[in-house]
């Protein structure tokens, strides 16, 4: 294949604002392009408002109407950061664990609410396992179907007290969660009845 010429290619870390064919305005430093399919991953301002914060879009510039060259860099970009594989591969060991945790729950016929509750417990005491259909946490503490604080078991004292505490909190997040989509579900209801 040929090379490309000027303007069919972006360098690292100039930048660009691209116009998608939906009409979307994105602008960004260029991360990497690849010539050949025509992909361009750009590194935009957070959605989050953020400010140590970035989003990486990837761009198919095959739907893409103009695109501008803002800033062009001529000079190298300087050399990638190195890679923590050690740590990498902790997270995927990890993340595969959280994954097989949830597919033998669902495999166990755990409730939806067993399963979300499991999740919430996950997040702040990772040394949560499942047994058959009960949830275990930290070895002392046992969370039985129906999954509600009555039916947190194990010594009394401090772990199972912080147990029934988070499982209380889940509960409650769930309910009002629940109410708002419904308040919500009601307005939409009434604002298309009074446009009707």
């Amino acid at each position: 294949m040929a090379a490309p010429v000027p303007g069919e290619y972006f360098s690292v870390g100039s930048s660009v604002s691209c116009l998608t064919c939906l009409g979307q305005r994105l602008q960004g430093e260029v991360v990497a392009f690849d010539y050949q399919t025509k992909m361009l991953t750009l590194k935009c301002a957070s959605s989050s408002g953020k400010p140590n914060l970035n989003d990486v879009i990837l761009v198919n510039l095959a739907y893409v109407s103009d695109v501008e060259i803002l800033t062009d860099r001529t000079e190298t970009p300087p050399p990638l950061a190195s890679l923590n594989v050690s740590k990498l591969a902790n997270r995927a060991r990890t993340e595969k664990e959280d994954k097989l945790s949830q597919a033998y729950a669902i495999s166990a016929g755990v409730s939806v609410e067993g399963q979300q509750l499991f999740q919430t417990i996950h997040k702040t005491i990772k040394d949560c396992k499942w047994q058959e259909k009960n949830i275990i946490v930290m070895d002392d503490v046992v969370i039985s179907p129906p999954y509600q604080v009555e039916n947190c078991k194990g010594k009394e004292g401090s772990a199972l007290s912080h147990i029934r505490k988070i499982v209380e909190k889940h509960f409650r997040d769930v309910e009002t969660q629940k109410s708002m989509q419904r308040s919500q579900a009601q307005q939409t209801q009434k604002d298309s009845s009074l446009s009707s």
